[in-house]
């Protein structure tokens, strides 16, 4: 019923790209809705379809996926370049705090080995599940599970502003690019 309501809606207007702004956001959501639904459906190991099905299917949840999941060039240059400004101008305090502010002693080798490797398995299975994570609230974690592990125990003025920042970002973000987004709607 929602692929037959998504045809409806692509087929009135010609294509995707001529949908009407107010309704592009139903329009994508419902495709986005369609291709989870099939990416579940070939999962479930109980499914009756023929090898015919599956192909069909796997085709119509590419076609949708193109269309939806996607990143804009530009995107992908801003966000490039601003990880690398960030990268070159914060790398020093984030080192300090990691390697020597979560614990009370310096990170050893081992530490760092074993809150690497947990934090690397954890980022690989979140992207398997396609959960989001922070890759830094990971191996912060490690981190300070290395320390407790290693008996050196946790510098908690460090760690309270770790969880003061995780807890802080998402509705800073949230009001910041709410902001901007009124902003640019203002000035387009």
């Amino acid at each position: 019923m929602l692929i037959q309501d998504i045809s409806k809606q692509v087929t009135e207007y010609g294509s995707l790209s001529k949908v009407p702004a107010e309704a592009v956001g139903n329009t994508r959501n419902d495709m986005y809705l369609a291709s989870e639904a099939i990416r579940f459906l070939m999962k479930d190991k109980e499914n009756d379809l023929n090898k015919e099905e599956v192909a069909t299917l796997n085709t119509y949840k590419k076609s949708l996926d193109q269309a939806t999941k996607f990143i804009p060039l530009w995107v992908k240059i801003a966000v490039a370049i601003a990880l690398g400004l960030g990268t070159m101008i914060g790398w020093k305090r984030i080192v300090i705090t990691v390697g020597e502010k979560i614990g009370k002693t310096h990170l050893t080798y081992a530490q760092g080995a074993s809150a690497e490797l947990v934090a690397a398995a954890t980022i690989g299975a979140a992207d398997v599940l396609g959960l989001p994570v922070s890759t830094t609230h990971v191996l912060s974690s490690g981190v300070a599970g290395t320390m407790m592990a290693n008996g050196s125990g946790l510098q908690m003025s460090t760690i309270r502003n770790l969880l003061m920042a995780w807890v802080l970002t998402l509705p800073a973000a949230i009001m910041l690019s709410g902001f901007l987004y009124w902003v640019f709607s203002q000035m387009f």
